[in-house]
């Protein structure tokens, strides 16, 4: 129900990123893993390995490389290969209804977010342990822009605390060192709801505030596997009305927020997030 940490811009960037890739051939290969800082004695990788996700009855591979430093902990760091064809397609409002929060309200035009077509399911897969525990996960989403698309090309799973409807990200430092020497955008951040409903909590709203007042385009996404009408949800605070309410609100903790004046509602479903099947991403898990 609710993830919370300090949301900070670090280096964002335009340039072109070698991690998006739309060669159609097998030369799409691992991307070279990045230096987080050289304060931090790492120790280039050797021993490569595959992991098997299974989803919708078949199995991916994620190539993972095992990285070890002396300091702050060892980072698993996963790179998926792209498929040979890209496909891009909007991302449709799970299960569920058209009311409320599912339609985007009279907000500012943005720009489209380009993510992986496996990420969420790569997620859910690494939370499943928490998950069968009643315990939530949270990541953090970066991305770069490229001629006015951001490409969420990482996913970074910090350090935490949870229980059944919190998690708290720890050693901050750690994943805004990943964003800062990759020149990502901090669009956005996942977690899950192992069992809740998907929605929002007021936790998640004042997180998500911290993302957007930043990065307009920043999202939120709620992995909520045992809800059966709505398995997951990729939200925004509203602009100018949900923003304005978060901004003005001063508690902590879970409490109510009251509607915008004008009846339009705190958060809405995000029209302009695509899925890509050519996009490759790495996975940073800090844990």
């Amino acid at each position: 129900m609710s993830f919370s940490f300090k949301a900070k811009n670090c280096g964002m960037a335009e340039e072109r990123d070698q991690r998006l890739n739309f060669t159609n051939g097998d030369e799409a290969e691992l991307a070279s893993l990045y230096s987080l800082d050289s304060s931090l004695c790492l120790y280039t990788l050797e021993f490569p390995c595959q992991n098997l996700f299974q989803t919708d009855g078949k199995f991916q591979h994620i190539s993972v490389h095992t990285v070890t430093q002396s300091s702050p902990s060892p980072i698993l760091s996963c790179v998926e290969k792209p498929l040979k064809h890209a496909h891009v397609l909007p991302i449709p409002v799970a299960n569920s209804d058209t009311s409320s929060y599912n339609q985007p309200a009279a907000s500012n035009v943005l720009q489209d977010i380009h993510i992986s077509a496996r990420l969420m399911d790569n997620f859910l897969e690494l939370a499943r342990e928490n998950t069968e525990k009643d315990l939530e996960t949270c990541g953090v989403l970066g991305a770069f822009l490229e001629k006015g698309t951001y490409y969420v090309t990482t996913l970074i799973i910090p350090k935490q605390k949870s229980t059944s409807n919190s998690c708290e990200a720890l050693k901050e430092e750690e994943f805004f060192t990943i964003q800062n020497e990759q020149s990502l955008v901090p669009v956005g951040w996942i977690h899950t709801h192992p069992s809740q409903s998907c929605f929002m909590s007021s936790i998640d709203l004042h997180t998500q505030y911290s993302y957007q007042v930043m990065v307009p385009e920043a999202f939120a996404i709620v992995m909520a596997p045992t809800d059966s009408s709505r398995s997951y949800g990729i939200f925004r605070l509203s602009d100018p009305s949900g923003m304005n309410v978060l901004k003005e609100c001063q508690e902590t903790g879970f409490h109510p927020h009251s509607e915008p004046p004008n009846g339009s509602p705190i958060y809405e479903h995000c029209s302009n997030v695509y899925t890509n099947s050519n996009l490759r991403f790495e996975i940073f898990d800090l844990r």
